[in-house]
Parts: C-alpha cells; structure tokens; sequence
C-alpha cells in the first residue's frame, strides 16, 4: 500500500509518500516562515494564498524523489483539522479531488493525532505512552493505549507554550518565530536571574497556562536596568526554563498517575534543547523510556499524516469524500 499525505494545516504546504513495505519514501516540506516574518506571525490569506501555488508543486517533487505515478497511490489522506480554516481547505480539498479521480480510498486525518504518534514513527506497533503534544497551537497531555486507544489528560486552558515562546519573542524584539531564537539565545544566559511563575505546576490536575507566565515577562521589561545582549540572555534563559519546568513537571506527574513506562514527546517545541535535556533527566531518574520524534516529524509535515492513515488503512477506516474540515477537531 502507498500513500500521498498531504499537510496544510497552518502555514506548511507539505506533501510525503509512504509504503507500508518500504516505510518513508518522500517528505517534502515547502516553508512560509519568510513570508510572513515581516507580520511577527501567521497572516490566514497569506498563507492560504501560498497553499495555492505550492501544493501541486510540492506533490509532484514528492512524487519524483519517491519514484512513484500517481496511478501507483492507493490511498490519499490530508489534515481535516486543527487548524487554520483556509488553510485546511486547500489540502483536504486536493485530497479528495485526487482519491475521487484515483479511485481510490481518502483518509481524513487529525492533525494533532500525527504529532502525538510520530515518535513512533515508523512502528507498525504503538504502544502503550504518556504523550506529550507541544506546539505553536497546542499544549496537551494523553494516555495512549494503543492506536486510537486516547485519553485526554490534560491541556493548556489559554495559550499553548509554544505560542507563549512566539508573543515573548516578540515583546522582546525578536524575529518570528521566536521559539528557536529563545532556545539559541538562553544557551548563554542565566535561568535563574529572573524568577518567573511556573503556572499551575502544583495546581492538582494535568492542565496548563501560560499566559500569565508571558504577563510576567511583558512586566519585567519595563524595569530591566538595561538592555544588553547578556540581560537579554538572562530574560530568554530565564522564561524557558520556566516553561519547561511546567512541561517536564505535569508530565511526570501524569507518568506516575497512569503507571505508563514511556514518555512520548512531540511537536515543534520539542526541538527546543532544554526541553529535551531536562525531560530526559526527569524520564531516566524515574525509570521512564523517553522517546523523542525526529526533528523533521517535529514541525508541520506530511509524513506524520502519512503514518496515521498507514495505520487507518490496515483497520479500513476511510473517510466519506463528505468530510469536511474542522478547524476545532478535538483527539477524543
């Protein structure tokens, strides 16, 4: 069996080709971060507009480096949601106008579900995990027992950590997207110059903030002595740090209340390297497996899509071609 993915969930035109027998055979990603740099975040048109003219294009490299024709797709899958409403149309309406010409089956897939299982990517197995989804959109934390077997544990109640690293790059001058340039620039500051609040760490239950958490540094800056490359340092190494604390901390937490042995971590702000230093710090004191997605399965992609509907097409779970997007598209 061979699938096209497609991914335009965002600001992301992504297309991947996978086999069931030969795993990943091409994931092509075609990047708007320039475009919409010069607005310090995601313009809707903007990036619906580019979805337009980089689709057909970005299917047809992806088609070419996996050495596959169209007539070999058996099946063709696209993100109906989370997401950016305009966004969302432009893949999953290419997705079934090509299964509709193909004849052949269309997998409408979630988009948070190919964050959640893309670190056990390729497995034709998941197994049971804590997973921790992190994001630009979304802050979430699920028991996963087996291939659509899902718990919602907990999630953020406001902004999800990676846009709270997005809006503090930008209170501070920052180019978009923020999350990255916090992570290089922390590298050399000092995380506890400035104590920030770890929101809702000890709240009791498995939910997020981290709204106040960008308050609290929006307040801060006004009072700084000054503004130089090495407080500017301090302020990116300090806020990190207080975002992963709650991230590492809840995860844990749910860890010990679901009694899973693995750690499954997902999603663009689990490239940021403290994250991941400290996470696994926490997993292996604990006696914890920690399994990390590739970087490349990390952000917006199609091969993550690709390896959902994989696991679709084995049960033949289809989706009618009546599917319709759902910018709001919960997990469970």
């Amino acid at each position: 069996m061979i699938v096209l993915a497609l991914e335009t969930s965002c600001d992301e035109t992504a297309a991947a080709i996978l086999c069931q027998e030969r795993g990943l055979l091409a994931s092509e990603v075609a990047s708007q971060i320039a475009l919409h740099q010069a607005y310090g975040g995601v313009v809707p048109e903007v990036a619906s507009r580019q979805h337009l003219t980089q689709l057909r294009p970005v299917i047809a490299t992806a088609l070419a480096h996996a050495g596959v024709r169209m007539e070999e797709i058996d099946a063709v899958a696209a993100t109906a949601g989370p997401g950016l409403a305009t966004s969302l149309m432009i893949g999953l309406s290419a997705a079934k106008g090509l299964a509709l010409g193909l004849k052949k089956p269309f997998l409408a897939i979630n988009h948070i579900e190919g964050h959640l299982l893309s670190p056990f990517f390729p497995s034709p197995c998941i197994p049971s995990a804590t997973g921790l989804v992190v994001s630009g959109g979304h802050t979430l934390l699920v028991d996963v027992d087996g291939f659509g077997g899902y718990r919602l544990l907990g999630q953020t109640r406001d902004d999800a950590a990676g846009e709270a690293f997005d809006k503090v790059g930008k209170l501070l001058g920052l180019p978009y997207p923020g999350g990255p340039v916090i992570d290089k620039l922390a590298l050399t500051g000092d995380p506890r110059r400035f104590d920030f609040p770890r929101s809702m760490l000890d709240s009791g239950d498995l939910a997020f903030s981290f709204s106040g958490l960008k308050t609290a540094v929006r307040y801060l800056l006004p009072k700084l002595p000054d503004r130089s490359d090495a407080t500017l340092a301090d302020v990116c190494a300090s806020f990190q740090e207080a975002v992963v604390d709650v991230l590492v901390g809840k995860t844990l937490s749910a860890v010990r209340a679901s009694g899973r042995k693995t750690v499954a971590l997902s999603g663009g702000v689990s490239c940021n390297s403290r994250l991941r230093a400290k996470m696994g710090v926490a997993c292996r004191g604990a006696g914890i497996e920690l399994l990390v997605a590739d970087a490349a399965l990390c952000t917006d992609n199609a091969a993550m899509i690709g390896f959902v509907a994989l696991h679709r097409l084995q049960r033949e779970a289809y989706s009618p071609l009546t599917t319709d997007i759902d910018p709001n598209l919960r997990l469970v």
